[in-house]
């Protein structure tokens, strides 16, 4: 009896042991099988049957591809357009992750481009280069170019959460995107239209104090990056007279702040962040400050990543601080150093390599090994607190912070991601203090150790131009523990 056809194609081992001698099968081991790559949308909407890691069936897929085709549909309105955008986020908010996942598979691979309309408008733009048309034809292009998938993300952002709901399900499918890059158009695209949404023109700046509600408080603990917020005195007191927060927010996630910073009005540099986190101390005349230090700077929203809002956000509040306080004269930040241990405990042995000899027999005989290797260093400071001044390792620690802060760059970038972010927003690299962060988390990090980047409003272009050549914009003091 012959094998339907339908079932030699879905089941395909069927066609296999049928077509093989008696015991051929068993010649097969099962230690040998191949694991196959995952059915691709296309393949699945036209399958009949679902496969056992396939959250939706075929015949659902092929419904929900239906449902989201129906809200870019060209014959629907803005608004009902956005109405259908809202039904299938109800559905989302009921589905699986796994459902959820067949969802941004199918907005990832069904919402391509036209090729055939993209390549006929590439031919008439080359052919109406040089001639009056050309500038039609090359925007002609472009439009062609543009996916509707995006304009489905469109109509998503078109009801009043759509919004958030893109946000979230951005920040939901980030974890997915290394083990499945069928999933990165989405993604792009997504970056691409939240830049547009979410520019420093739409945002607003506002102050964050103790006087705000009890609900945005909540957020400032919950979203704090840098520092956690260990109680309710903690958040107050970052909230004092002498402190200021700022955040930037958008108008469809008015209760939720994008970024924020937290402030700190002093007479001098801080090299610590103990005396600006201490609850019991006094509040000090904000009138009288002559430094504003940031000192905890805290992205909200996974969903936005990618999005730049510091550079803006440091910026504004410098002008605002400005405004309210004439007086300020440093504009500062007392910053982490969260990639240092990790880049030493992979670089110690090209840093002890660029040691004078003196140095390198002093550490030698502080460590009890001569020459040290990395091992013996390692063993070294495992206690950085309890180093004297003095000490040789802790000369090291220093030295190697003042290189991998000033002098290392990975693919023309800070190595370290904080130092990415403030010299690239026009700082450069000012002071290293020792022992700046004692808690577990600092020394995890860097040591204890701490970074002031400076923000000289007059050079930031200039800081920037630096960078871009390749040179880290780095303070005298730095430059004097190089090794």
């Amino acid at each position: 009896m012959n094998t339907p056809d339908w079932i030699t194609r879905t089941f395909p081992k069927v066609a296999r042991l049928r077509a093989a001698p008696d015991g051929a099968a068993a010649a097969v081991p099962a230690a040998k099988a191949v694991t196959k790559a995952p059915r691709s949308t296309r393949e699945r909407l036209g399958a009949t049957l679902r496969q056992s890691e396939e959250a939706l069936s075929p015949r659902v897929l092929r419904r929900t591809l239906e449902e989201l085709r129906a809200i870019v549909d060209p014959q629907v309105s803005e608004v009902e357009g956005g109405r259908r955008a809202e039904g299938v986020a109800g559905w989302y908010a009921r589905a699986t992750v796994a459902q959820r996942r067949d969802m941004w598979l199918l907005m990832s691979e069904q919402f391509v481009a036209d090729m055939a309309k993209v390549k006929l408008a590439q031919a008439k733009f080359a052919a109406a280069v040089g001639t009056p048309d050309e500038a039609v034809a090359e925007v002609n292009y472009r439009r062609a170019t543009v996916s509707p998938r995006r304009r489905l993300l469109q109509r998503f952002s078109v009801f009043p959460e759509g919004i958030r709901f893109l946000v979230d399900l951005r920040a939901e499918m980030s974890p997915h995107l290394k083990t499945d890059k069928r999933l990165q158009a989405l993604d792009v695209e997504m970056e691409y239209m939240f830049s547009t949404w979410f520019d420093v023109g739409f945002l607003d700046l506002r102050r964050i104090s103790w006087d705000s509600p009890a609900s945005l408080i909540e957020k400032l603990i919950r979203y704090e990056a840098v520092h956690d917020i260990k109680s309710w005195t903690d958040m107050k007191n970052r909230l004092d007279s002498d402190r200021r927060c700022y955040g930037f927010f958008h108008p469809r996630l008015p209760d939720d702040p994008l970024i924020f910073v937290e402030v700190a009005l002093v007479d001098k540099v801080s090299q610590s962040i103990t005396p600006l986190l201490d609850e019991s101390a006094d509040a000090d005349d904000p009138t009288k400050a002559t430094t504003a230090i940031f000192y905890s700077i805290s992205n909200t929203q996974v969903g936005l990543r990618g999005v730049s809002f510091g550079d803006s956000l440091i910026k504004r509040v410098v002008e605002t601080l400005k405004a309210e306080f004439p007086q300020l004269k440093t504009f500062a930040t007392l910053s982490p150093i969260p990639g240092y241990r990790g880049w030493l405990g992979k670089n110690g042995a090209a840093m002890i390599a660029q040691m004078n000899p003196k140095d390198l027999s002093e550490l030698g005989r502080a460590v009890g090994f001569e020459p040290p290797l990395p091992e013996h260093i390692n063993a070294a400071i495992e206690k950085p607190l309890a180093l004297a001044d003095n000490s040789p390792v802790r000369k090291f620690l220093m030295r190697a912070a003042a290189h991998y802060l000033g002098r290392e760059l990975q693919e023309g970038k800070p190595c370290d991601p904080v130092a990415r972010f403030h010299l690239g927003n026009g700082a450069r690299v000012e002071q290293l203090n020792w022992a700046g962060d004692p808690s577990n988390k600092g020394l995890k990090q860097s040591y204890g150790l701490m970074v002031n980047y400076l923000y000289d409003l007059k050079r930031l272009d200039k800081h920037r131009a630096m960078l871009a050549q390749g040179k880290i914009p780095a303070s005298g003091a730095i430059e004097g523990l190089h090794f």
